[in-house]
């Protein structure tokens, strides 16, 4: 029974939405299974949350390194791969498509990203873009919580709606 409850917090870090119904279907007890896809999913979040930004800083610096370690034989092939990524950005020229690209990742992005991470999204993609593109907002820890465990109810109420596919 602990092995399957391990199981079920591992599986719930990563697909969220799986989980209940696959908890369900190898026989864990309803309470248990629903505390230990609660304890995954909020588990795995605040872990890949807090882990992605050294992650990211430690990309950008391998980057650099990586095309300067290239061999010889293969900097032919990785050249243009090399200069792409050490290129500065260069300021964005606003058309109409992209000031409604803009507006509406201001106005939906960030509730895009809390709604759709336990049910579309997995759990370390969301962890990731909402630290990348919100981390300065004040709860999106808090968000992101709390749309865990509002899934959890709406996966639990479809168990408790269909209770044959599940037992």
């Amino acid at each position: 029974m602990v092995l399957k409850i391990i199981h079920i917090v591992l599986l719930a870090s990563v697909k969220y939405i799986v989980t209940l119904p696959y908890a369900m279907l190898i026989g864990l007890d309803y309470k248990y299974a629903v505390l230990a896809v609660l304890t995954g999913g909020i588990g795995g979040f605040l872990f890949f949350y807090y882990i992605s930004k050294p992650l990211n800083r430690g990309l950008v610096i391998l980057w650099s390194r990586f095309c300067g370690a290239i061999p010889y034989s293969l900097r032919g092939r990785y050249r243009n791969w090399c200069i792409r990524k050490s290129r500065t950005r260069k300021k964005r020229t606003f058309t109409r498509r992209n000031r409604f690209i803009a507006r509406m990742k201001s106005d939906y992005g960030l509730w895009g990203i809390i709604i759709t991470t336990p049910v579309i999204l997995t759990i370390p993609l969301g962890a990731f873009l909402a630290n990348k593109y919100y981390a300065h907002k004040r709860h999106i820890v808090l968000y992101m919580i709390l749309s865990i465990i509002g899934w959890a109810g709406v996966l639990s109420g479809l168990v408790h709606l269909f209770p044959n596919l599940f037992f």
